[in-house]
């Protein structure tokens, strides 16, 4: 005897909705990193913004920096992968090379700088902060989780 089974049970559990956004960790020769200071809510943080349906991540990357800094970048590699577990937001981060450009700010910042390491970690938050660390390292890419406020550990 054959038994059919419903999919009434998966169908009645919402799918997880996530967004994809990307960030450029952009290093300089000198070894300073490009930082912006969010014009919403004043926060320093590395450029980056969602990432488009039609558009690769590499690319992504390129657009959102260029957007938000004047500056224009070659994308380097992965260094991490990033979830934020209270927005349902995955970041991909990526190291990068200027490579032209003239800083600016835009909408989306209201002061554009080029920190130290130890001045990212002065103004940015830990969540923030570790994602431009972990680019320096080499060690990557590296995987992790925060809730917003500070990161979680596996």
């Amino acid at each position: 005897m054959l038994l059919y089974m419903s999919n009434s049970a998966q169908e009645s559990t919402s799918t997880p909705l996530h967004s994809v956004s990307v960030a450029g960790v952009v290093v300089r020769d000198d070894g300073r990193l490009l930082a912006i200071r969010r014009a919403d809510n004043g926060t320093w943080e590395l450029p980056g913004g969602v990432l488009e349906l039609d558009e690769s991540p590499e690319a992504g990357v390129q657009r959102e920096v260029r957007e938000e800094t004047g500056i224009h970048v070659e994308v380097d590699e992965l260094t991490g992968v990033y979830k934020n577990t209270t927005r349902g937001i995955v970041a991909l981060v990526f190291r990068c090379k200027p490579t032209g450009g003239i800083e600016r700010t835009s909408s989306e910042s209201s002061a554009v700088a080029w920190l130290t390491p130890d001045e990212v970690s002065e103004r940015m938050s830990e969540v923030y902060a570790v994602r431009l660390l972990d680019a320096l390292d080499g060690a990557g890419p590296h995987v992790r989780s925060h809730d917003g406020r500070r990161l979680l550990h596996r």
